[in-house]
């Protein structure tokens, strides 16, 4: 009875973590579909932000937040004290309001499922003391080291155990150009009067056990300015550097004009500081002072807020806590595991306000640090290097900055101590070396045995004899594909260098010294005396940026699998036959024999990734005798007695080449069968295999022939269950001698005719391909000029393309065209982004239909405004006001048929302007260059829009001009005199269409002032809104997404059309 009540309760409990995931605090405010945050609400003068503005900020947030988690019930609880007592808190006290705001919350069950606050590392420490937190802690603050490693809490802003981390790495740094020598001793400056961080971060650096004072050798605390001043010019001080933490005047008030030694180096910590990035003009008085502070977010927070901030950083911390809280319900409401809701704050990346934020193990944000210098040239900050807290890794802008400092370089942190002292000590000792050297081996030649003298010895290559070669520099496998096939291939290139005027692998042992074991360096030596045609040579090791390398005999044409894989240099009809697959294994099979043979006895890693093809097409077998320093992995190649026990045998490497020949017959995947396809679930079927019949890779018997099928037999019985079963490799070696000779004897063909025939089938092989890539090479460039003509017109593409650049032209007489869309703006407000764009697509793709029956240009488009000229770059004559004219006329009348989708019933109405003189046009612009128009005549056109009224095209006097000299006969009205700003007043004209020509030409509306005009528009938008929700139509989807799945975008179809009027 009593199991069976055990068990209902366990798979209640089994029920209940599957239906919640994460286990969340349970309390009034989390749980039972609530997911709520409490956010402690307290006044200090350490962070001066008005309450009201963190609670706009943090409203902001969980907006944010909503819209994300749609449909979840996320919610934000202020928690204020109502204590009079704590009025006048400050974080330098011990006794903090938050402690009994969280006491009251958890008193009446309304903590919710996590806390945001305090901010002050005293007020944090002491809830940790007092009271037992079984729920997140999120904090804009806590910088300190006592609030380092807790289990439940979160700090967003930048805590001081990182800084100490920069630090110490930063002055152990000694390779760096500006900065040969490590660094052991500091000052640290500090008073009492500073800001909450900078108490902190100086307190850390100040505390005996920081890993920061463990690191140094001396370090000592200025507690005044005369303390201050005193060490700038001392003689007898113990360190050149000093630290200390404000803004850059507080370096000029500290400073006072005072005179400081030239070796003196200030480090001044301003993280939350974005003037360094904002103004990078330095002053005089930080010549000798780098800033160590934090990326600027590039971000105004203030404007996103739409209020003044006091302390941007603070509010920001504030509003990514809501964020991280919002990401957390998420993947708490995804997750399955029955994990604690608190234990997941942590070693993870989530969506900030302004972007990415990572945390690290311990819950703490990862930030960038900078260190900025002045620069000796021009005053300004400069970056010398980042550190990247999250990798612990710095990285370095400047190989030679301009410092202020003797040569360019940062001083030694110690005083006193000469280089050329030095200098003088190490060659002494050098030279002592030497001659105990040169004793100590003429003892050891007398004693060396002769088989000593004929052995070679494993010793490190000198570094400076590898040249390493960059990535354009390498030579990349010999192959016929493209640069769009090699982007499939996902093989890793190794790293290449030169030595001995050979181009050569460096393949990376892991290891980053030279403690190599007996055994190891036994390994090594073996590899330097194997020299054999299908083996590649071992030159040595070399020690590259404290990593050691194998320098390997290079091989042009890759890996053994990356040429099975490339069948488009090596076909299979024409290339790989069955003679060719025989002399590949054929090969393999006189390396392994011969290694098998000789001193390394075993390979344990064989693949065919580590068969290498070499320029002749002679198959090398490298990465042998390294199993005793680079440990073998589970593969498909190992054979099923190592998978079960880690070893390596002769019998394991023929089970290896036998998975290797099925590679090669079937040019498939490895181990390929049709039964699995998980390379996982292979391995462990082969491992685990328990029937009589193990599980292998296919082999398709029943449709090979006779000399076929004896290959097939020799590979299947390469993978034998029993090893002992399996053939050794000096039989392998001489039944596929035979087999090669039998199909080399059926031929009947000498070696000569085989070579001409191979040849021949390469060369047709290779003429099919070029052919190929001709055709495509052709679409692909008429398809890229198509593209260039709608982008610029054809005969500046035609320059560009001739010589590389376009003379600017001066025409006497143009046309231009200028309209833009009335109420464009009140349109906007009304509807979404999607559907602005959908809307002027639509307008802007119609118009550019009617372009194309007239000999005009299409210049550009600025948000609703649509711009076109004639009469350039190719001159028409007089024909450039007709065609403007007549297009003008035609997009009209095209706009009275026009409606907005998602405003059913609302007209749109556009003003066109035309006017005609002369203007200068030229390409501007290197990167996306744009034909481009210069002159009055352009300002004039666009006054003319300006001026005009909807559905009416404004022409001015000089195109009325011209168009009386052609023979169109144009009917136009006089609208009267209009002021042309920068112009004065002129006689315009309205253009009302063309005699014997009919236009359906809109009615312009009857408004007589654009006071009217406004409100009789917003009537219209009304009446559109109300008709669109009684069709239904108030959650429309954007059409273009539709437009996306079905395949390219629209504009990527590049279509042409025939029609003689169009002048692209």
């Amino acid at each position: 009875m009593m199991r069976l009540v055990l068990g209902l309760v366990l798979w209640t409990l089994l029920f209940y973590f599957q239906g919640w995931g994460w286990v969340l605090p349970e309390n009034s405010f989390c749980g039972k579909g609530l997911y709520g945050i409490s956010v402690l609400m307290m006044n200090n003068s350490a962070f001066p932000e008005p309450l009201k503005n963190l609670e706009i900020a943090m409203n902001k947030s969980m907006d944010m937040v909503k819209n994300q988690l749609k449909g979840i019930n996320v919610s934000i609880h202020y928690q204020h004290s109502l204590t009079p007592i704590y009025k006048m808190n400050d974080c330098s006290s011990s006794t903090c309001e938050g402690l009994g705001v969280l006491k009251t919350i958890k008193e009446n069950n309304t903590v919710g499922c996590a806390l945001l606050g305090p901010s002050c590392t005293y007020s944090t420490y002491q809830m940790y003391l007092d009271t037992i937190l079984d729920f997140p802690m999120i904090s804009s603050g806590s910088f300190g080291l006592s609030c380092d490693h807790k289990e439940n809490l979160t700090r967003l802003m930048f805590p001081a155990r990182k800084l100490t981390y920069f630090l110490v790495d930063f002055w152990k740094t000694n390779d760096l150009p500006f900065k040969t020598v490590s660094w052991n001793t500091a000052y640290i400056f500090k008073k009492n009067n500073y800001s909450e961080e900078c108490f902190w971060y100086l307190n850390a650096l100040e505390a005996g056990v920081s890993y920061f004072s463990q690191k140094l050798q001396f370090k000592d605390v200025l507690r005044s300015d005369e303390e201050f001043h005193s060490v700038l010019k001392n003689k007898n001080r113990k360190s050149n550097v000093i630290i200390m933490c404000g803004t850059p005047d507080s370096v000029n008030a500290l400073k006072n004009n005072y005179e400081s030694d030239e070796n003196i180096i200030i480090v001044l910590v301003d993280l939350f500081n974005n003037q360094y990035f904002e103004n990078t003009t330095s002053a005089p008085y930080m010549k000798n002072v780098l800033v160590v502070t934090l990326n600027s977010t590039k971000s105004s927070l203030s404007n996103l807020l739409n209020i003044s901030l006091v302390k941007d950083e603070f509010v920001l911390a504030h509003m990514d806590g809501i964020m991280l809280f919002g990401h957390m319900v998420q993947q708490a409401l995804q997750n399955t595991s029955n994990a604690h809701f608190s234990h997941g704050f942590r070693n993870l990346t989530f969506q900030g306000t302004l972007g990415p934020v990572t945390l690290d193990e311990w819950g703490d944000i990862d930030n960038n640090v900078t260190l900025l210098y002045t620069s000796a040239d021009t005053c300004e900050y400069k970056q010398l290097l980042h550190y990247d807290t999250h990798l612990n890794r710095t990285v370095h802008f400047a190989d030679k900055p301009s410092l202020t400092w003797k040569n360019q370089k940062l001083p030694n942190d110690e005083p006193g101590k000469n280089p050329e002292i030095l200098m003088i000590a190490v060659f002494a000792l050098t030279g002592t070396v030497i001659f105990i050297l040169l004793i100590a081996l003429l003892v050891l030649r007398k004693n060396r045995k002769n088989n000593e003298l004929r052995q070679k010895k494993w010793s490190h290559i000198p570094t400076e004899e590898i040249l390493l070669l960059e990535t354009n520099e390498t030579s990349p496998a010999v192959s016929l594909k493209i640069d769009e096939d090699k982007r499939r291939d996902t093989i890793t290139r190794l790293r290449q260098g030169k030595y001995d005027k050979k181009i050569v692998i460096l393949k990376d042992l892991k290891h980053n010294d030279d403690n190599f074991t007996e055994r190891q360096k036994i390994d090594l030596n073996k590899l330097l005396q194997i020299d054999y045609y299908n083996l590649t040579k071992f030159y040595g090791t070399v020690k590259i940026d404290a990593m050691i390398f194998g320098v390997i005999e290079y091989c042009e044409r890759g890996s053994l699998r990356e040429v099975l894989n490339d069948t488009i240099s090596y076909p299979d009809g024409t290339f790989m036959d069955w003679e060719f697959k025989i002399s590949v294994m054929y090969d393999i099979a006189k390396g392994m024999s011969y290694l098998h043979s000789s001193k390394t006895e075993v390979h344990g890693r064989l693949k065919s990734t580590n068969c290498v093809v070499d320029s002749r097409m002679v198959v090398k077998i490298t990465d042998f005798g390294c199993n005793s320093i680079l440990p073998s992995k589970k593969d498909l190649w190992m054979a099923p007695e190592h998978l079960r026990e880690a070893n390596v045998s002769q019998k394991g490497d023929v089970y290896s080449y036998g998975i290797i020949t099925q590679e090669i017959i079937l040019r498939r995947e490895t181990f390929y069968t049709l039964k699995c396809r998980d390379q996982k679930e292979k391995i462990y079927r082969v491992e685990n295999c328990k029937d009589s019949k193990p599980f292998r890779p296919d082999l398709y018997l029943e449709t090979s022939d006779e000399k076929e099928l004896e290959v097939y037999l020799l590979v299947k019985s390469c993978w034998e269950e029993d090893p002992e079963k399996r053939p050794d490799f000096k039989k392998i070696e001489s039944t596929l001698a035979k087999l090669f000779s039998n199909f080399h004897s059926q031929n009947s063909e000498s070696y000569m005719d085989t070579l001409i025939r191979r040849l021949q089938l390469y060369s047709r092989n290779l003429e099919h391909l070029v052919e190929e890539r001709t055709k495509l090479y052709k679409a692909e460039r008429d398809r890229a000029d198509r593209l260039n003509f709608m982008l610029l017109p054809r005969l500046v593409v035609k320059s560009l393309k001739e010589k590389g650049f376009v003379e600017p032209e001066l025409y006497e007489e143009v046309t231009i065209y200028f309209s833009d869309i009335v109420g464009f703006t009140t349109i906007c407000k009304y509807s979404t982004p999607m559907e602005v764009v959908d809307m002027l697509n639509d307008v802007y793709k119609s118009f550019d239909h009617i372009l194309d029956h007239h000999d005009v240009y299409k210049v550009e488009t600025i948000g609703d405004a649509y711009m076109v000229a004639s009469g350039l770059p190719k001159r028409n004559g007089n024909r450039h006001a007709v065609d403007i004219a007549k297009m003008a006329l035609d997009i009209l009348s095209f706009m009275g048929s026009f409606e907005l989708q998602h405003l059913p019933g609302l007209p749109v109405w556009i003003r066109i302007g035309v006017h005609s003189g002369p203007c200068a046009a030229g390409v501007v612009g290197i990167k996306m260059p744009r034909y481009c128009l210069f002159g009055d005549s352009v300002n004039t056109a666009s006054r003319m829009e300006s001026t005009g009224l909807p559905l009416r095209i404004h022409v001015s006097g000089s195109t009325i001009a011209i168009l009386k000299r052609t023979e169109c006969q144009f009917l136009y009205e006089v609208r009267g005199e209009t002021y042309l700003k920068g112009k004065g007043t002129e006689t315009t004209y309205w253009l009302t269409g063309v005699k014997d020509q009919e236009y359906t030409l809109p009615t312009p509306p009857s408004a007589e002032n654009q006071q009217h005009l406004q409100a009789e528009f917003s009537n219209m938008i009304t009446e559109a809104l109300q008709k669109r929700q009684a069709q239904g139509l108030s959650n429309q989807k954007p059409r273009r997404v539709a437009s996306y799945k079905k395949g390219t975008l629209e504009y990527l179809q590049l279509n042409t059309t025939d029609d003689n009027n169009t002048y692209f």
